[in-house]
């Protein structure tokens, strides 16, 4: 039971948060877990938009990696993945801009608009958002971001809209590119100026030891993201992550956080506490 102290001491606690976090903005790259447990993405949705009341500008990247492999599993279509990138040949680029733009961005909207949010669904096709080239042949219809261009991100948040942010492209001859969400919230976050990225995903964030979550490293400084390589820290499907957090604050966003997207309201932990809920690259 919580009792009026603890409750007053929360608020205490992130009173200076919001204070320093009003007027800037956040990009959050979702996915995971989170997008698929109805519990996390109520309490994802139910977060966001505290944060939008309490005047902070939120830009919501998403995937949708389960519903991609559900249509392609009704159509009878096998997954692939090369290296953790989903091969997508042109009918998997037609079902991905399907599904993402269509079906997961406007439930997301949605869903933000029955927590009495002000959504508007877009993905990187709107106005030139995301300008792509082929990433490799290998690959198929994956995209590597050449150009991102902000523009309508920024009316909507002007406005007042959290956009909602699909992530696909359009390439030099008018193809549509599958784009990874975390390479996407990255480059968002540095073409727009946002003061923090959050990259939610299925694990604690960088952890000392892989076997034990009580090794969580919190904070990391760029210059010790070589040594953490080395030593096996970073490795696997992390790397990625931390060299699209590495990209964006290099390019000037001022903290980029890999948060546990498991655990409910990991976002108001990580930017309205002390302690923080994964690890921040800074």
């Amino acid at each position: 039971m919580i009792d009026n102290n603890m409750r007053a001491n929360i608020l205490i606690e992130a009173l200076p948060y919001i204070q320093q976090y009003t007027g800037k903005i956040v990009v959050i790259k979702y996915g995971g877990n989170a997008m698929t447990s109805d519990e996390l993405k109520q309490a994802v949705m139910s977060d966001i938009v505290l944060l939008s009341l309490c005047g902070i500008k939120i830009v919501l990247v998403h995937g949708g990696g389960p519903e991609i492999n559900a249509m392609l599993d009704k159509i009878g279509k096998e997954p692939k993945f090369i290296d953790g990138l989903r091969y997508t040949d042109k009918e998997t680029a037609e079902i991905v801009q399907m599904v993402l733009c269509g079906k997961v961005n406007k439930d997301l909207v949605n869903l933000l608009y029955s927590h009495s949010g002000k959504a508007i669904g877009l993905c990187g096709l709107d106005n030139g958002l995301f300008k792509a080239k082929q990433k490799s042949e290998q690959l198929g219809y994956v995209g590597e971001i050449t150009a991102t261009n902000p523009e309508v991100i920024q009316n909507a948040l002007n406005n007042g809209y959290i956009p909602v942010i699909a992530t696909v492209a359009g390439g030099e001859n008018n193809e549509v590119y599958n784009i990874n969400a975390d390479t996407a919230a990255s480059a968002v976050a540095s073409a727009i100026g946002a003061d923090n990225l959050i990259l939610m995903t299925d694990v604690k964030g960088i952890l000392e030891d892989k076997n034990d979550e009580s090794t969580l490293i919190y904070n990391i400084n760029l210059s010790e993201v070589p040594l953490l390589k080395e030593r096996g820290i970073i490795s696997g499907g992390m790397i990625p992550k931390i060299e699209c957090c590495v990209e964006a604050v290099r390019r000037g966003v001022k903290k980029a956080n890999i948060i546990d997207g498991r655990i409910p309201h990991s976002i108001l932990i990580e930017l309205l506490t002390d302690k923080g809920a994964g690890t921040m690259i800074t």
